[in-house]
């Protein structure tokens, strides 16, 4: 089983001592700011990014002090922390089998969620064939879904039922590292009504923070089977078929992107939209990040590219002011965009 505070301490040995703890946090949470976007390329972090959304500011700091008062961390500078020898001994081969894909996923894990937990309950009802029941879900594009769902599968209602419980065990007995229990416990059906996720953890014997990343993995797990064999699944195809991974940008960077494909200059485009200068070269990081399409030629030359790479590797560092110091040449955006376009790399 996951536990977050693996997820932590390997958040921590990928970040090298060269972010705060709080960018860790921000990770978990999928803030959507560019710094935090910037992170979870750079360092290698996509995976966790949004995977734990309900997580407060007040139980993270509660699990880093956790982690402190063990001896798995220790402080190395203000809000920073390092992995100590215990610390990385604790961390090995934690976590090799995991599902997480929360750059990929997490947009629209909770509407998976929704969708099956409805479907479940109607197809239980059914087989019963109860009509009188409280819907599970009160969101109507949900129940909007099932009704169109329901059209087009075209299985006789009597079949539905059975055709889904095959399917779901073939989904999960493939798989001896998913415990589907933490999915069954939360689902209701006939006469019968699922627990919240902390009954759940509670059953379970789990630390609430624990169950709910291992919530996430087990629903990730099944975005991941459903989407590399569709074949397989004729029923539960339906929970992915219309859903699209949400847009790469921020809003406010799309709005930027916009400006900048008419030909608009970086400060221009700071006076048309009243913004600090800073903003928009935070947009154009973004754009370097995640836009094959996005140049940085125009803002770094070729030569410079290939020096803050490299001198970026031999030192084995991202942070931009031990760059900088080596690197007079180089402005700090430079460096940004270099790192952003080229250097979600790991290290050897």
């Amino acid at each position: 089983m996951l536990q977050l505070e693996t997820v932590i301490l390997h958040c921590l040995n990928q970040l090298n001592s060269e972010r705060t703890i709080y960018s860790i946090f921000h990770l978990l949470n999928g803030k959507k700011s560019s710094q935090t976007i910037q992170d979870a390329h750079l360092f290698s972090l996509r995976e966790f990014f949004g995977v734990s959304e309900t997580l407060s500011r007040e139980a993270f700091e509660q699990l880093t002090e956790d982690l402190l008062a063990r001896n798995l961390i220790e402080e190395y500078g203000e809000q920073r922390y390092r992995l100590t020898v215990s610390g990385k001994g604790q961390l090995e081969n934690k976590l090799n089998h995991h599902y997480l894909n929360g750059w990929n996923f997490h947009s629209f894990t909770t509407v998976l969620w929704e969708r099956l937990s409805f479907l479940i309950q109607v197809t239980s009802n059914l087989v019963y064939e109860e009509t009188k029941y409280i819907p599970i879900q009160k969101n109507k594009d949900v129940h909007k879904w099932l009704k169109w769902m329901l059209k087009e599968i075209k299985v006789p209602r009597d079949e539905l039922g059975r055709l889904l419980f095959v399917e779901l065990l073939d989904c999960f007995n493939e798989n001896k590292d998913i415990d589907p229990t933490i999915l069954v416990v939360r689902l209701t059906g006939f006469e019968q009504i699922g627990l919240t996720s902390i009954q759940a953890a509670r059953k379970l014997k789990m630390d609430i923070h624990d169950y709910q990343l291992e919530f996430i993995n087990t629903l990730h797990y099944v975005i991941q089977t459903l989407i590399s064999d569709p074949s397989r699944f004729h029923i539960l195809t339906f929970l992915i078929k219309d859903l699209e991974k949400g847009d790469v940008l921020t809003v406010s960077s799309r709005k930027t992107w916009k400006l900048l494909v008419q030909g608009n200059t970086p400060e221009e485009i700071a006076d048309i939209r009243n913004l600090k200068l800073s903003t928009i070269e935070d947009h154009l990081v973004e754009f370097a990040l995640h836009l094959d399409s996005f140049s940085i030629d125009p803002y770094v030359d070729k030569d410079l590219q290939i020096q803050i790479t490299e001198l970026s590797r031999s030192i084995g560092t991202r942070q931009l002011k031990r760059i900088k110091d080596q690197l007079k040449a180089a402005t700090y955006l430079q460096i940004r965009l270099v790192l952003a376009k080229y250097g979600d790399r790991k290290w050897n």
